[in-house]
């Protein structure tokens, strides 16, 4: 089988699990892809049998390629799932971060997890995205889709900004905050928890707008449609204020208008056949523990 590789350097502690996957993969006679940045810091670390092939961009990697490993935390997994794009190859995660909301897969169960995964023992789940436009610019090089969230930041440290909001052309709210979150169900238990927001299941149709650190303590989160449009007009004091998609951010101008919408692809998350979301949730949060107890 043929699978595409993604990481970024780790930390020493995890260099035997690695080189467990990799004996795994050897064992089965795996054609791996490895992308070019992490190619040279894996190949200092671990051994295996077999050259490697290496590809920077998806359009590289060959037509029959199985599916793509992502190796790092839930950051990984977003860079991962950007350059997988809308092309449909799924992703499976091994989690060597720390909560491991996307990237799932466990260090020690890395055996069995693969041994599943290659063996088509496993479900794909579909998660939704994100995309912010422009008709001003162009940002992030075409690449402006966000599994996880899109924020909008104050550029500086003093002043809030003003975020005027508009729902399919109807005034929502004149956010006075330090910026605003509109995440996905996937990004609901990232940034968006952090700041107040309700945590929204997959596959519910919704997305969430969650301010960040407003200045009138009534605003709160809103819930909507994943088929609305969103329209976002920024004022601030600077002049400027920052954008994230995901892992990448970016300065403008106040005099840029964003328009976010669903995206016209979903990413294919490979979950095995054990997986449950709500476990998930009840172990990455603590669900149910009570400190009392220990």
């Amino acid at each position: 089988m043929k699978i595409a590789v993604y990481g970024r350097e780790f930390h020493p502690s995890v260099i035997p699990y690695v080189q467990r996957l990799f004996d795994l993969l050897a064992a089965q006679n795996a054609e791996l892809w490895i992308y070019e940045g992490f190619h040279n810091f894996l190949g200092q670390q671990i051994n295996y049998p077999q050259s490697w092939h290496t590809y920077t961009h998806y359009p590289q990697l060959p037509a029959d390629i199985g599916f793509m490993l992502s190796l790092g935390g839930d950051g990984t997994m977003l860079a991962a799932v950007s350059i997988v794009g809308d092309s449909g190859l799924p992703v499976a995660g091994i989690n060597f971060g720390r909560l491991g909301f996307l990237a799932d897969i466990g260090k020690d169960d890395i055996v069995p997890s693969i041994e599943a995964i290659l063996v088509g023992e496993y479900n794909i789940q579909k998660r939704t995205l994100l995309a912010v436009q422009s008709d001003q610019i162009a940002l992030f090089d075409g690449n402006h889709f966000a599994l996880n969230d899109i924020t909008l930041f104050k550029s500086d440290s003093s002043a809030m900004i003003t975020v005027t909001a508009h729902l399919n052309g109807e005034l929502l709210n004149a956010y006075w905050a330090d910026g605003i979150i509109v995440a996905t169900p996937t990004g609901s238990t990232a940034y968006s928890l952090s700041c107040g927001g309700p945590i929204i299941t997959p596959g519910s149709g919704n997305f969430v707008i969650t301010p960040i650190s407003p200045h009138n303590l009534n605003v709160r989160p809103v819930v909507v449609s994943d088929d609305m449009t969103v329209d976002l007009q920024i004022e601030s004091r600077s002049g400027k204020f920052l954008l994230s998609c995901d892992s990448q951010t970016t300065a403008l101008s106040t005099d840029i208008r964003l328009q976010i919408t669903k995206a016209h692809y979903q990413v294919n998350l490979i979950r095995l056949k054990n997986y449950s979301y709500f476990a998930n949730l009840r172990n990455k949060l603590l669900w149910g523990l009570d400190a009392r107890n220990y």
